[in-house]
């Protein structure tokens, strides 16, 4: 094992092959949470393989000889543990919280399936079907086909273009083979962090995890290099027809990495336009009815729910404003609606007291989606993929910090229609519509 190191309570480290390793002891509850983080998504895919990294991800369920699907989900729930899996643009996740005396047995198994899975050709197609189907189910969401037309409108040439799940053709045609070398490639310690938080003794879990994943083979870290998105140079504008009765209005803006010195800013006006977003996709909600388009297009009874994406990253990607848009109302009148709130916004400072509330919501945001043993594994691995764990530590302390004048650069920086996609989805009635 390499020299490893302290830093206000987690232990760094690396082992020879690579592995980088995040400990934090807690003592909350007897429970302990063990995530491997691979640094590898959709934004790792080219066309003719998208949606991979998610079939991959479904594949590591499949068992390997040491540890068959069949026993699996029987063995950890017996144990009183939980575990599951997550692909996003960056990034796949792998976790178990197990009660503090059985983390263990998610250790092997995380080490087992890092090398030993077995990509079986039945298996294989059993997951195509499976993923196909996820696919359809996700096109009779008329949020998420436009999501995907939007999302692709905003990027031509970065591989952030298209949606996690794949494209469909994609789904249909991809092998078993590019599956399998898919995994080889980015499913290696060098290419990995695991993060580890809970009811431990630090000196007991390093030990066990330089048995466990110590003997793995060290393997090159994978390259990859993104085809930077050319600079947008005008509003570009989408409208999806399909069935059903409800409109949606979205509206993309450019956004900054999630690294990067706008993006704190960026997040407390998220909170003033649409309430704030949760960075932890197992963070809690809270109410955005004090948000500006709350106000004007919910209680303007122009639209049903609005809200604001924003995602942390490693490339720059897009934040995103979405509207459900009122049966008998035109989203192109939301949109007006909208724009003049943004106006208003670029040309008015943000009182004091709005900038608190908004300030002191994300925080809110922010500490529900850090609180349990598993959240806190989560930040641990989550806030490597795209910085490093000190942007976690700091980002209460950061977002304390911001100015009604950064709230507003930010805006008169991002905020601008030809740094924009604006898309509409219009109903043709009948349907499935949700």
């Amino acid at each position: 094992m390499s020299k490893s190191g302290k830093e206000n309570g987690v232990i760094k480290t690396r082992l020879r092959n690579g592995l980088e390793v995040r400990l934090k002891e807690l003592h909350i509850a007897p429970l302990i949470s063990s995530w491997v983080w691979y640094r590898v998504g959709s934004r790792n895919e080219r066309a003719g393989i998208t949606g991979i990294s998610h079939w991959v991800e479904h594949m590591q369920f499949k068992g390997t000889p040491t540890y068959p699907s069949s026993v699996l989900d029987r063995t950890i729930s017996r144990y009183g543990g939980f575990w599951n899996a997550l692909t996003y643009l960056d990034w796949t996740a792998y976790f178990e919280t197990m009660p503090a005396d059985r983390i263990d047995l998610a250790l092997e198994l995380e080490a087992d399936r890092m090398q030993n899975s077995l990509f079986e050709v039945k298996e294989v197609e059993s997951e195509r079907t499976v993923i196909i189907s996820e696919r359809q189910g996700s096109e009779n969401s008329p949020s998420f086909r436009l999501s995907e037309e939007v999302q692709a409108a905003a990027f031509r040439v970065h591989s952030y273009h298209h949606e996690v799940i794949g494209d469909m053709v994609d789904l249909e045609q991809i092998t078993r083979q590019e599956l399998f070398h898919h995994y080889r490639h980015y499913y290696a310690p060098s290419n990995a962090v695991l993060a580890i938080a809970g009811d431990f003794k630090p000196s007991s879990m390093l030990k066990k995890i330089r048995e466990v994943f110590g003997p793995i083979p060290k393997q090159t870290k994978p390259d990859f290099y993104a085809r930077v998105e050319p600079i947008q140079t005008g509003e570009r504008r989408v409208t999806v027809e399909g069935p059903g009765e409800t409109p949606f209005l979205q509206i993309a803006y450019r956004a900054p990495q999630g690294d990067h010195p706008d993006f704190i800013p960026l997040a407390v006006l998220d909170s003033i336009l649409s309430g704030p977003s949760s960075l932890n996709l197992f963070g809690s909600t809270i109410s955005n009815k004090t948000s500006r388009l709350y106000q004007a297009l919910v209680e303007g009874e122009m639209a049903a729910a609005v809200y604001g994406n924003l995602s942390a990253t490693i490339d720059p990607f897009i934040y995103t404003i979405a509207a459900t848009i009122r049966p008998d109302r035109e989203p192109e009148d939301a949109l007006r609606i909208f724009d003049q709130e943004i106006d208003q916004l670029l040309q008015n400072r943000i009182q004091s007291e709005e900038l608190i509330k908004a300030i002191k919501q994300a925080k809110a945001m922010f500490a529900y989606g850090s609180e349990s043993t598993t959240n806190q594994a989560f930040w641990l691995g989550y806030s490597e993929m795209f910085a490093d764990y000190s942007w976690f530590e700091n980002y209460l302390d950061r977002i304390v910090e911001v100015t009604a004048d950064q709230v507003l650069e930010v805006a008169q920086k991002y905020l601008l229609p030809a740094k924009r996609v604006v898309g509409i989805y219009h109903p043709t009635g009948g349907g499935f519509n949700g």
